[in-house]
């Protein structure tokens, strides 16, 4: 026992080793009963999110606390190496440091959080996971119509943040406006069409009418913004074809799909009750002029006359 407390205390860096890899597995062993013992009390999965990430910065924190009270003795000579080495470690990991300080502007500048929908550097989606280097997208879009998840999981680097758009779709206004236009044929009645369309509007929307407005209040509060109407609004243009009458309307950003669903169906039901009054239109063509057609009928006898 003598001569093995001899060996380590001769070969500081293997002692060191040793102590750092049992430090390691204890850290690791606490944070883990940590994570199971709060999971008992945090029952929301958003919460338990933001618990398990804290909870992982907790341990690196303590993990180079023990490392830095462990190697204190070197640490001198690691900061002139570093001071040496340090023009090479920043060109070498020059997407890692900016990732990292992207990391710390999109929590610091509150860009946006986990559960957010975005559009990052050309993809849309929810974001599903906020880490150090990369943020993990949950696509919408691409092949899928709307805003419905593709299926695929993207993982953007965070110094996306420096040199491109962020949009946020839920943060400070999780409502978006949309349109849906419907074609209807010259002769109708204008005035009761676009009675029918607003009502409708209001019929299928209106639970969105005080959540809007308060949004939309504390936006102009908080930015120099234009005070614009959150109600829905039936606008009316003419072309060669048809009248066609534009509904303008507020949505929540996750529905916008199942929203314009519903609102094309109520509108087309009281239509098709309405007939007498308005009638969609459709592409027509009229046909001018045709071009002559000679036509030479024969009978069978002259046909074999000439056979």
């Amino acid at each position: 026992m003598t001569e093995l407390y001899n060996f380590f205390t001769a070969n500081t860096t293997i002692y060191k080793l040793i102590i750092a890899a049992i430090g390691l597995l204890i850290i690791g062993i606490i944070i883990s009963l940590l994570k199971k013992s709060l999971q008992r009390y945090v029952k929301d999965h958003n919460n338990w999110y933001k618990t398990r990430k804290a909870m992982n910065i907790f341990g690196f924190i303590l993990v180079a606390i023990f490392l830095a009270i462990l190697y204190s003795d070197m640490l001198g000579g690691i900061t002139v190496i570093l001071g040496v080495a340090s023009a090479g470690i920043a060109f070498s990991l020059r997407e890692v440091i900016a990732s990292i300080a992207g990391w710390l502007t999109i929590l610091v500048g509150g860009m946006f959080k986990t559960g957010d929908r975005v559009q990052l550097g050309g993809v849309s989606g929810d974001v599903i996971d906020l880490g150090v280097l990369r943020t993990t997208i949950m696509e919408t879009g691409e092949w899928v119509n709307a805003d419905l998840y593709s299926g695929r999981i993207v993982k953007i680097a965070n110094s996306f943040v420096f040199t491109q758009p962020v949009y946020n779709y839920s943060t400070d206004f999780p409502f978006l406006w949309d349109e849906i236009t419907l074609p209807i044929k010259f002769g109708s009645d204008y005035t009761f069409t676009r009675e029918l369309i607003r009502e409708t509007a209001k019929e299928q929307l209106g639970d969105y009418n005080e959540q809007t407005k308060e949004h939309w209040d504390s936006m102009v509060r908080k930015f120099i913004i234009e005070d614009a109407t959150t109600e829905p609004m039936v606008t009316l243009a003419v072309n060669d074809n048809w009248v066609e009458f534009t509904l303008r309307y507020i949505v929540e950003y996750k529905t916008r799909r199942s929203t314009k669903d519903i609102l094309f169906t109520s509108v087309l039901e009281k239509i098709e009750r309405n007939s007498n009054k308005v009638q969609l239109a459709s592409a027509t063509f009229e046909l001018v002029s045709a071009p002559p057609v000679d036509v030479n009928i024969k009978s069978t006898k002259q046909l074999e006359d000439q056979s």
